[in-house]
Parts: C-alpha cells; sequence; structure tokens
C-alpha cells in the first residue's frame, strides 16, 4: 500500500491523462454538429430555450457546436484552459437544463451533467504541467 501514498506526484500525468481523454471525445461529439451546418445549429441552439433564451437560436447552436469542437481541442492541449473549462461547463449546464425541462429525466440528462461536473473542477484545479497553458 506505500505505492499508493507516492501516487500523489503523478497527479500532473493524471490531468494529462484526463484532459486527453475528454477533450478527444469532445472532438468527437462536437464536430458532427460543427459540420452539420446551420438546420443543425437551429436544432442545437433551441436547447437555450431551456433558460430562458428564445432569440437566434441558429447563433447559439453555433456557438454550442464550436465550443464542443474547438473547445474540446483547447481542453485537450491546455490551451485558454480555464475560460474553454467554463464554456465547456456552460454548454452542459445548457445540455442538463434541456434534458430535464423536456421530461427526459435525470438518466438522460446525466451523460450532460457528468460533464458539467468535471469542466467545472477542471476550471478550479487548471490544466497541470503538461499543458500549453502550463497551469
Amino acid at each position: 500500500m506505500a505505492f499508493l501514498t507516492k501516487l500523489g506526484k503523478y497527479n500532473n500525468a493524471a490531468l494529462l491523462i484526463l484532459r486527453l481523454g475528454v477533450g478527444f471525445m469532445m472532438i468527437l461529439h462536437g464536430y458532427p454538429k460543427l459540420s452539420g451546418g446551420a438546420e443543425k445549429w437551429e436544432k442545437l441552439g433551441g436547447a437555450m430555450a431551456s433558460i430562458g433564451i428564445k432569440f437566434v437560436p441558429v447563433v447559439w447552436g453555433f456557438m454550442a457546436a464550436i465550443t464542443e469542437t474547438v473547445g474540446g481541442l483547447f481542453f485537450l492541449l491546455g490551451l485558454f484552459f480555464r475560460p474553454t473549462s467554463f464554456l465547456l461547463f456552460f454548454t452542459m449546464l445548457v445540455a442538463a437544463a434541456m434534458h430535464l425541462s423536456s421530461g427526459d429525466g435525470i438518466m438522460d440528462a446525466s451523460h450532460a451533467i457528468e460533464l458539467g461536473i468535471v469542466f467545472l473542477a477542471m476550471f478550479i484545479i487548471g490544466p497541470g504541467k503538461f499543458s500549453v497553458d502550463k497551469g
């Protein structure tokens, strides 16, 4: 069990692994939305109605798609890390609100909630030393 007490020296490596994995998955999740065009963006942006914002859904949808795609890349690299983490957190907050307000239930909203928690925690922690921003 002594080896477990030494794992703390690998915190920066663990942050890198987390950033690489989650960032890559966000790119995969966001790219189809980004490449979907205005029709896809309008549908996606309609989620903002769940928090009371009902104007220019195509703009909000484009912003969500670009946040997930480019934000995923920035998260992976640790570039503009805290602003990126916050924007990804907000995007997941809206996604969770949309699922919950449409009656989908907590299990359908769980993915967005879980990622929102990750992005909020990473906003607070920072990217670690193995990043473009260097924590």
